[in-house]
Order: C-alpha cells, then sequence, then structure tokens
C-alpha cells in the first residue's frame, strides 16, 4: 500500500482524455461526499486522493466516503481511510462481481475477506453491494442475491450502514431487504427509482443519495423523487468518476464537483442553500458517525 497517491484502475471505458472542471464557488456550510471512488484515475491528468481532497476541502466539501467494489479497491478503501482523516471506507462486492466470483468458486473466500474489513474503525459501510440486472443475466442472479444477503448480515453483524447498488431491480432489493430484514442504516447510493421508491424509502427510514444524473435534462423521474424524500433522509454523492453533474458533463467527476449538485438539489426543493447543506451534513454524519474518530487506528 502506497500513499494513497497510486490508481488501481482507469475508468472501464479507457478514461477521458480531457481536464478536470474549475472549481466551483464554494459553499459557506460543508458537507460530504457520500460515495466516491478515489481509487480510479480519469482526465488527461489524473488527480490523487490527496489531490482530490485538497481540491474538494477548498471548496467546502469536508470528507468523502470511500467505496470498494472488489476485494483490492477494499482493502485500499480501508487502508486510505485509516490514515486519512477526509476519508471514510465503505467495503464490499460489487453485485456484477457476484457471479464472476462464483463462477470461480471464489465468492465465499472473496466475502470472508470483506468481513475482516468491516470490522476495521474507519470502515463505515458494507457497500456497494446490492442488485444489478442492467449487466447481470438470468444465469447469475443466485449469485448476485446470495452476496447481497451475505452483505446486508456483514453488515448488520459490525453495526455498519448499508450502501446498495440498485440498477433495473427495484422490487427485488427492497423485498430482498425486508425478507432478511434490513441493516439499521440503510442508503440507497445513486438513487435510481422513482417516487414511489422514494416513498418507501422514506416510510422505511432509509436513506436515498442523489448524484449528478439528478441534473440531468432527462432525469425530471429522478427529481420527482427528490422531491418526496424525508429532508432528514436526503444524502449527496458524486459516485466519481462517474456521472458528472451538469453543464459539465463528459469531463471527469471529482468530490470538489458536490456543490454543482447541491445547488441544483437547493433550487429544485426551493429549499435555502446553507440550510439544506446543513441537514445533509448532519445527515451523513449520522449514517456514518464522525471523520474525526478513530483516525490511525486501522491496519495498514
Amino acid at each position: 500500500m502506497t500513499d494513497g497517491a497510486d490508481h488501481l484502475r482507469t475508468r472501464s471505458d479507457g478514461g477521458r482524455a480531457v481536464e478536470y472542471p474549475p472549481l466551483p464557488e464554494p459553499l459557506a456550510v460543508p458537507v460530504y461526499d457520500n460515495h466516491t471512488h478515489l481509487e480510479i484515475a480519469d482526465g488527461a491528468l489524473p488527480l490523487t486522493a490527496h489531490e482530490h481532497l485538497e481540491r474538494a476541502a477548498s471548496v467546502g466539501i469536508a470528507g468523502a466516503v470511500q467505496v470498494g467494489t472488489d476485494v483490492a479497491t477494499s482493502r485500499w478503501s480501508a487502508e486510505i481511510a485509516a490514515r486519512e482523516p477526509r476519508l471514510l471506507a465503505a467495503v464490499a462486492l460489487h453485485p456484477n462481481e457476484a457471479p464472476e466470483l462464483d463462477a470461480r468458486g471464489e465468492l465465499d473466500d472473496a466475502l470472508a475477506v470483506i468481513d475482516e474489513l468491516a470490522a476495521r474503525p474507519r470502515v463505515r459501510a458494507v457497500g456497494e453491494t446490492g442488485l444489478d440486472f442492467y449487466r447481470t443475466g438470468a444465469d447469475g442472479r443466485d449469485a448476485q442475491f446470495r452476496s447481497f444477503e451475505a452483505h446486508i448480515d456483514i453488515a448488520k453483524s459490525h453495526g455498519l450502514a448499508l450502501q446498495i447498488h440498485d440498477r433495473d431491480a427495484h422490487d427485488e432489493v427492497v423485498a430482498t431487504l425486508r425478507r432478511v430484514g434490513a441493516p439499521e442504516t440503510t442508503v440507497f447510493h445513486c438513487f435510481s427509482g422513482g417516487e414511489e421508491l422514494a416513498r418507501l424509502a422514506g416510510d422505511a427510514g432509509w436513506y436515498c443519495s442523489f448524484a449528478g444524473n439528478v441534473t440531468f435534462k432527462s432525469a425530471e423521474g429522478l427529481r420527482e423523487a427528490l422531491r418526496v424524500v424525508p429532508r432528514d433522509r436526503l444524502l449527496v454523492e458524486t459516485d466519481a468518476p462517474y456521472l458528472t453533474p451538469a453543464p459539465l458533463r463528459g469531463r471527469p467527476n471529482a468530490p470538489y464537483l458536490v456543490p454543482h449538485t447541491l445547488r441544483f438539489l437547493a433550487e429544485v426543493l426551493g429549499a435555502d442553500l446553507d440550510e439544506l447543506c446543513a441537514e445533509i451534513a448532519a445527515n451523513t454524519v449520522r449514517a456514518y458517525g464522525s471523520w474525526g474518530d478513530d483516525l490511525g487506528t486501522g491496519s495498514a
């Protein structure tokens, strides 16, 4: 493990040979990025984790949840969060990883590693896990369900939040949570449902986290959902380097661009920006705990 400057991979599409956008106007009230992937290189000149966080801090982003999607990225996330006060970690096997691991007979061993990492003090969430029926066909769904249920058990056994990846599987995700019992803190990362799912999540006390795609012209369904999410269950994220908010689409995303999405959320909700930032910041700390706790106590 290095100091966090090295990237584990580039974007699956090879990255984009374009520059990062300029810094937005800083927020007056600091907030947190609920979900980011700093291990992924993007752009003509990829930023290191430290550079990402320095830019973020300069515009009022106090910290981020660094999210793993397999054993390697989960370990990377746990290790960098153990030393970096502006990061907490989430660890998991992405639902699209589960069928491949299962086919090689490696799923149970990989889940055991996630369980071990989940015990580290600055790992505060299990995710991203869930169901993805967009990329995985029917033959891989049994493995996804098995992995998802195992992650739910890991989150509950460690008292951690659960960050859910839900793509084209809303009904099945909800049914699974109801059948096995959702963790006390459950977060729909990059919320992709409509008004019905948002109401259901709100009634259940689950968090809904909105990313830059809520700003897209075609995303009126997401904006309708946003309007019915209880304010004490609303989070914001980048899912960087993906889902760069309008009007910056086509350029790399990063935690320092959260202010664009937040200003858009405030406009849609007719909310005071500073009040909304304070609410979202409080929600994020309630979900994951303080960013200042347990620093330097993890295994690096």
